[in-house]
């Protein structure tokens, strides 16, 4: 709703912008057919402007690598319910619209009353109806309509090429259009005040190039001040009865503008920049790619491309497009999935570099899903290794998803090799799926290893042969060096997770160079 009400401010604005343009520069000059467009100018702009944005793309600094994506968040007390206004003004908005279509359709069904039926003189483009009702004349599209019996001939000629000039040059579709626009936007003044200065421009229009083709200019403006006396018309017309007469014959006598004078049609153009620059620029925040280096693995960088729960199919595609532009990196996803909020619910990502492939595949039962991120890592020898960077949320909220990290290879021997590793080192019961698989049949070193809602955590003996050695953090506090892992009760520890190589350096700094062991206890 904000957004309407934001749109229906921007196009008042605009439109406000183009009919002062046109009241206090231009409304004075005889550029009549040069005003026609400026006018319907504004109205096109007003109406499409709006929509239009541009988008900046702003950097930041992006956030340390496994820092948690969302923080703690105040709770909010459930306020009261409030009166529903949006409803009363569209209500409102929607009555207005309803009365204005009614008042236009019996406007046309008043022309077509008029019309049927009547016989019809075709001349060239124009097609003549003589009546019998006591009705201005008027010319809708090339029909020409008029009562032939409350005029002299030279009346009469006076009346017809002014509503040639109409009929000719379609004034009709300006005044069609006009009209539409009062009836959506019924409530806003400027459109009628918009409306109306069209409509008198017309008449310039048709007046100047009528007095043009007749030898008498006195008697035709005679002529315009007796067909004041017939005040019924029909609305979506173009009639010779308008008010404002002295306006008219003013305009009719007045010497032509200098083309000098044509300076102010460019007025607008420096505030619809402003405009632009001030409302219509959409500014997007991204992250920089994160750099990491480090001295004993000769990493150069670190990036990382995070998949958040409210990633759209857009970002997803920028992401595959950036990971096969600058790592020539493949990047597929699969079993889309999204709840009501339009979050993610369900995921399956493939990335391949060479025999490199990394996997991850995310499934909860209408929750959102874990945010986690591609991870390439990219060595000063130019070569790169790829990952996928998980998140435990076990310090936010009550564990729902089992998360488990492991290596396999290409061919079947490793990947039952491995699968059985797995299995040795972490014991997982859980109805939600969050499984990580690496693969490089070049490397074999470790990878994080993540266990959640782990009824029975198993360490394996590859871990506790360096446990002396490692930074050991027990529900986000550091322990000293000293510290026994072993003294820990199993059935106590909720969660488990170690971290080595870039991964430690990267969350501790030197002090988990030696690979980092994360311990969450139970509450």
């Amino acid at each position: 709703m904000d957004s309407i009400f934001i749109y229906i401010a921007k196009s008042t604005f605009l439109l406000l912008l183009f009919y002062c343009a046109y009241s206090f520069l231009l409304r004075k000059e005889t550029f009549f057919n040069s005003n026609r467009w400026f006018l319907l100018s504004g109205l096109i702009v007003s109406a499409i402007l709006p929509l239009l944005t541009y988008t900046k793309v702003i950097w930041t600094e992006a956030t340390p690598l496994l820092e948690s994506f969302q923080p703690n968040l105040p709770s909010v007390e459930k306020e009261a319910p409030q009166f529903n206004w949006n409803q009363i003004i569209l209500g409102i908005y929607g009555i207005g619209f309803i009365i204005f279509i009614i008042k236009l359709a019996i406007d046309f069904y008043s022309l077509n009353a008029i019309i049927k039926g009547k016989k019809v003189q075709q001349q060239a483009d124009f097609k003549f109806i003589d009546i019998n009702e006591n009705i201005a004349p008027f010319s809708y599209f090339e029909y020409i309509v008029y009562n032939s019996s409350l005029y002299t001939a030279s009346e009469l000629e006076n009346i017809i090429e002014h509503e040639k000039v109409h009929s000719d040059q379609n004034h009709t579709i300006d005044v069609l259009i006009s009209r539409f626009f009062s009836i959506i936007f019924w409530f806003n003044p400027i459109v009628w005040l918009y409306k109306k200065a069209i409509t008198q421009n017309l008449e310039f229009i048709a007046d100047s190039e009528a007095a043009k083709k007749l030898l008498d200019k006195k008697a035709y403006q005679y002529t315009l001040l007796k067909i004041t006396t017939h005040e019924n018309c029909v609305a979506i017309t173009n009639h010779f009865y308008q008010s404002l007469i002295k306006k008219r014959i003013v305009m009719l006598n007045k010497n032509q503008s200098k083309k000098r004078n044509s300076w102010k049609y460019y007025v607008v153009i420096p505030a619809l920049a402003a405009f632009v620059l001030l409302f219509q620029v959409e500014v997007i925040a991204k992250e920089k790619p994160q750099i990491v280096t480090d001295k004993e693995s000769n990493i150069a960088s670190v990036d990382v491309f995070k998949i958040r729960k409210n990633s759209t199919d857009s970002e997803l595609n920028e992401i595959k497009n950036n990971l096969q532009k600058n790592h020539n990196i493949k990047f597929e996803v699969s079993n889309i999935k999204r709840n009501a909020s339009n979050q993610l619910t369900s995921i399956s990502v493939d990335v391949k570099r060479g025999k490199q492939q990394a996997t991850s595949v995310q499934s909860t039962d209408g929750e959102a899903i874990n945010e986690f991120g591609i991870l390439v890592i990219t060595y000063k020898n130019g070569d790169k290794k790829i990952g996928i960077q998980t998140e435990d949320n076990s310090k936010n909220k009550e564990p729902k998803k089992a998360t488990s990290n492991k290596l396999k290879t290409k061919t079947e021997k490793n990947a039952n090799t491995n699968s059985t590793n797995s299995t040795k080192t972490n014991s997982i019961t859980s109805t939600t799926v969050n499984t990580v698989v690496i693969t490089d049949t070049d490397d074999k070193s470790s990878t994080n290893v993540v266990i959640t809602s782990n009824p029975k955590v198993v360490v394996s003996n590859s871990v506790k042969t360096k446990m002396n050695m490692q930074l050991v953090v027990v529900d986000g506090e550091e322990m000293p060096s000293n510290f026994d892992v072993n003294s820990i009760n199993p059935k106590n520890i909720e969660s488990m997770s170690v971290y080595t190589g870039v991964n430690a350096t990267a969350k501790y700094g030197e002090k988990g160079s030696q690979g980092v062991i994360e311990i969450e206890t139970k509450k």
